[in-house]
This record gives C-alpha cells, sequence and structure tokens, in this order.
C-alpha cells in the first residue's frame, strides 16, 4: 500500500475505534487500512461479536467490549466514536478528557451548545476534532472547493442542496437510530439530522459563511415502519422529508432538501452553487458504475459542461468508479492523519464546524414548530 507523498511517521498514529457496526467496518476501518501512517489496535462494541468479527477482518489485536479500557489507555493517539447517535456525546467528551484526537460520527450532539462546549474541551487540550462529514472529502467536492477559491464562480449569488435516499422507503426496513420512547404525537428530527447535517456543512463551505435566517418545513410520510431496537413494527413519527430556505450573512440565498423516501439516490447528494462569474453543479450519486461528477458553466455557455477531477485528489488506487463509501472516507482519514501530524493549527470539519451546522439545524426545527423565520445565531440561552 502506497500513503502517496505522505511520509510514514516512525511511529504511525495509533487508532481505538468504538463501535464496529455496518459503518465502522463498511467506511472507517477500510480508511485507516487504506493509510500507513496510521494502524487500529483496539475496537470496542457492546456486542462482542461484532468487534470480534471487525478484529478478525481487520487484524486489530485488542477486541472488547468496554469502550472505557480502550479511553484509559496511554499508548492511543485517536478515538473514533462510530456509535448510535445518543451515545455520541458522551463518548467524545470523555475522549477529549483523555486527551485524545477525537474522530466522531454526526451528530457530536443534539444541542449545538453541546458540540460548542466539546470544541472547546479539544482546544484546552491541544487535540484536533473531526466529524464524519462525509461528502466534504469526496474528490469532486474538494475540486469544486477549489475552483471556488480560485474564483471560478466570482461572487456567490445561490446555494441549492439535495441529499437524499431512499434507505428507509420500505416500512419493513429497520429503522436506526431513532427514539422509540419518544412522544409520538410529536414529529422528531431524524432525516434533518442524519442527512442535512452534510449538505448543510457544504453550503457552509462553498459559500463562505453562515446563514442569517432560516425557514423550513419537516414531513412524515411512513407513519409505522420495523424499528432495530424492538424488531417489530410501531408508530414512528420521524421527518422523512424536509426543505428550507435561508439567507446567508454574505447575502448569498440557499434551498436546502433532505429527505429518507426518494427513490433513486445513492447516496443522493448534489451541490449546486451560482455566482456572479460561474456555476458548478456536483453529484454524488453511484450511476453506471460511477460515484461522482463536477459540472461546470460560465456566463457565455449555454449548457454544463464536465469537469475533469485531477488524479492528485484521489487516494492511493482510488477513482470514481470506487464505491463512494470507501473512496470519500479515505480522504476523509487522510486528512485528519495530516491534520495530527502537522504542526500548524489546521482542522477542517472539526466541532466548531459541526456546531455550527448543528445550529442550524436546531433553528431549522426551530422554525418548523413555531412556524416562523427563526434568525441566526441562535440565542446562548434557547
Amino acid at each position: 500500500m502506497s500513503t502517496g507523498a505522505f511520509a510514514i511517521p516512525a511511529t504511525p498514529l495509533r487508532v481505538g475505534v468504538l463501535g464496529a457496526g455496518a459503518w465502522a467496518r463498511g467506511a472507517h476501518l477500510p480508511g485507516y487500512a487504506r493509510d500507513l501512517r496510521c494502524e487500529v489496535v483496539a475496537i470496542a462494541d457492546p456486542q462482542l461479536e461484532f468487534a470480534q468479527a471487525a478484529g478478525t477482518e481487520f487484524d486489530i489485536p485488542t477486541v472488547t467490549t468496554d469502550h472505557e479500557e480502550i479511553l484509559a489507555r496511554d499508548d492511543i493517539d485517536i478515538i473514533d466514536v462510530c456509535t448510535p447517535s445518543a451515545t455520541h456525546f458522551g463518548l467524545a467528551w470523555a475522549a477529549l478528557e483523555a486527551g485524545k484526537h477525537v474522530l466522531c460520527e454526526k451528530p457530536v450532539a443534539f444541542d449545538f451548545r453541546d458540540t460548542a462546549r466539546a470544541h472547546e474541551l479539544a482546544q484546552s487540550q491541544g487535540v484536533k476534532t473531526k466529524i464524519g462529514f462525509t461528502f466534504r472529502y469526496s474528490p469532486a467536492m474538494r475540486y469544486m472547493k477549489e475552483l471556488i477559491d480560485m474564483g471560478f464562480i466570482g461572487t456567490p449569488y445561490i446555494f441549492n442542496g439535495y441529499e437524499q435516499n431512499s434507505q428507509w422507503i420500505n416500512p419493513k426496513t429497520p429503522l436506526r437510530q431513532v427514539d422509540v420512547e419518544a412522544d409520538q404525537s410529536i414529529i422528531q428530527v431524524s432525516s434533518l439530522e442524519g442527512y442535512g447535517a452534510p449538505i448543510i456543512d457544504l453550503a457552509h463551505w462553498f459559500v463562505g459563511g453562515g446563514f442569517s435566517q432560516v425557514v423550513g418545513t419537516m414531513r412524515n410520510f411512513i407513519p409505522e415502519r420495523v424499528v432495530r431496537q424492538t424488531g417489530v413494527m410501531m408508530p414512528m413519527n420521524i421527518d422523512d422529508g424536509d426543505i428550507f430556505i435561508g439567507e446567508f450573512a454574505n447575502g448569498a440565498i440557499a434551498s436546502i432538501q433532505t429527505s429518507y423516501v426518494t427513490v433513486g439516490n445513492d447516496p443522493g447528494v448534489e451541490a449546486r452553487v451560482y455566482g456572479s462569474d460561474g456555476a458548478l453543479i456536483c453529484r454524488l450519486v453511484e450511476e453506471s458504475g460511477v460515484c461522482e461528477s463536477l459540472k461546470s458553466a460560465n456566463p457565455d455557455d449555454g449548457e454544463f459542461r464536465d469537469v475533469e477531477i485531477p488524479e492528485r485528489l484521489y487516494p492511493p488506487g482510488g477513482s470514481s468508479q470506487e464505491s463512494w463509501r470507501t473512496l470519500f472516507y479515505a480522504k476523509l482519514i487522510s486528512s485528519f492523519v495530516t491534520e495530527i501530524l502537522s504542526d500548524d493549527d489546521h482542522n477542517e470539519g472539526n466541532f466548531h464546524d459541526g456546531a455550527r451546522v448543528q445550529e442550524t439545524i436546531n433553528a431549522v426545527e426551530l422554525s418548523f414548530r413555531e412556524r416562523r423565520w427563526v434568525p441566526l445565531p441562535l440565542p446562548a440561552g434557547d
């Protein structure tokens, strides 16, 4: 395995992974295996058979059901939190208190203020953080960002974002990471948090700032389905689809749509930016064996044209014909390892970025419940 232009340190960064479910085994662990600057030395999962299977597949020496055993180890540099959403904050906080760099799946916390507190703790500990904003690390998205920074679109006017999939359109497909004890008379946030976060992150990243106000709506389309925690069909009043519009502080405007039940999309991400000098559209949908594409237009064009993604933006052995899960996550892991090994403060997609994204999600939910535009930033005491 090659690390490309990266030098391999004398002692690779040592990683402890919390959670051995499908996403850990399908994205996180292959990403670490691809980068010789790090090695996974321990994995924990409450279901021992999951941890054992991951340990065997990825040659991980320590397998346990006890996350505290991993957090207590002095020889581990990075803690990767890939567990159910409700456990993220407690595990990430404990890892930061132990002085570890932390990669955490989204959301770090359901309230943006908690994520902001975790960011402050990381800064005080002198460690770096990263959130699983997978699509920021698509080679096509990264080239789109380069073009924006080079001035291709000029002044950004409009952002259109879509993150929509059909993972849970079938009521018999076990729904994961939902609160089965929630009040079913009130719609609960799910798609907006799980699928909305990465496209909101891209909106902030591409437009160059946050929202000044938002207004949105949510809908439940499938009121009864099988839930993974119970294994039975039950009422589940969650947002299967969301749409919101927003105004950016720099004058741009945006529309964002997320959904669990939009057929024909995997992973179903599309980001469009229209500006004074040009426009770019990046589409992350696996079609005809290709997982990503980028198109551009300038004011003299009557239509969009394909943009070739530079080879340098792909991980070793990677291409647009690879599964988006392993391709994008390999880039995410590589980015985090590079940041930790560097001598500077660069740290993108961190808990500060996560807090801004979660604040937008919290504001859209408030907008829906109170049927009004909600200004940002949110008050510190709300």
